[in-house]
């Protein structure tokens, strides 16, 4: 097999992968046994789980890069991930930190999961698929800042600020987000009257508004290159929430937070 393209295929650079590697190693010095099928090496074993979840392929698929069965894929996969997020948890800022001195820009957007029987409420109309709904952070340079806590994808934006708790702690922080987020204390662009027109001050100030909110879209889109939370998410939907967690972490731990 020829050596991959770290950054482009795992997500993170060659020097990040051996430091994650590192650290994992330590945690797995004080476990009595080992979390993955001995045959894979814990350099290998962590490669391929970043590929698993920057990339979403299937098992199988995984299986042949590797030169692996697919049960081993899968063992690996779920012996080493939370062995990741445990080494990566403290990369994930807390978000009163975070946002300290910051002009905050929001948005929603969903992680596709695929109808389930027994989830009807994940269906979104809007975007006319089942998933998960979750909120994004960024500053003005489209650095992320948090990721909510994932929400029925059936929730308009407007109620999941308020379910995952954003719209009291950003009470008294400056942020700017899109119309859904209208009624909260979150700047928003002006709605056209009803049989009217925007003035020509608010057209400039919702096209600045537009331009600023941008970055967070950006950052929604960087996200979203860990293609397990964009493509559509094929596992266990109870194991959904922790992989989102874990996955954010990987974010900031590939931006240097």
């Amino acid at each position: 097999m020829e050596p991959l393209r770290y950054q482009s295929t795992t997500g993170l650079a060659a020097d990040q992968i051996e430091e994650l590697v590192v650290r994992v190693w330590q945690i797995v010095q004080c476990r009595e046994e080992q979390l993955w099928p001995p045959v894979v090496g814990l350099y290998r074993a962590v490669v391929l789980t970043l590929v698993y979840v920057r990339q979403n392929l299937n098992q199988a698929a995984v299986g042949d890069l590797f030169g692996l069965s697919q049960p081993t894929v899968s063992r690996v996969y779920r012996g080493i991930l939370p062995l990741i997020g445990e080494a990566l948890c403290l990369h994930v800022p807390d978000l009163e930190e975070a946002i300290r001195g910051r002009l905050v820009l929001v948005d929603g957007t969903d992680v596709p999961t695929g109808n389930r029987a027994g989830h009807e409420d994940n269906y979104s109309g809007k975007r006319r698929r089942a998933g998960l709904n979750i909120q994004v952070a960024a500053d003005t340079d489209g650095g992320l800042l948090a990721v909510s806590i994932p929400l029925p994808g059936s929730m308009h934006d407007r109620k999941a600020f308020t379910e995952c708790g954003w719209e009291d702690l950003l009470a008294e922080t400056p942020t700017i987000a899109d119309p859904a987020y209208q009624g909260t204390h979150a700047t928003t662009p002006r709605k056209k009257p009803k049989n009217g027109e925007l003035s020509t001050r608010d057209k400039e100030s919702n096209n600045t508004i537009s331009s600023i909110r941008s970055a967070v879209e950006r950052c929604i889109a960087h996200l979203k290159n860990w293609k397990i939370l964009a493509t559509g998410y094929r596992g266990r939907l109870a194991e959904l929430p922790n992989i989102i967690r874990i996955v954010t972490s990987l974010e900031f731990y590939r931006r240097g937070w």
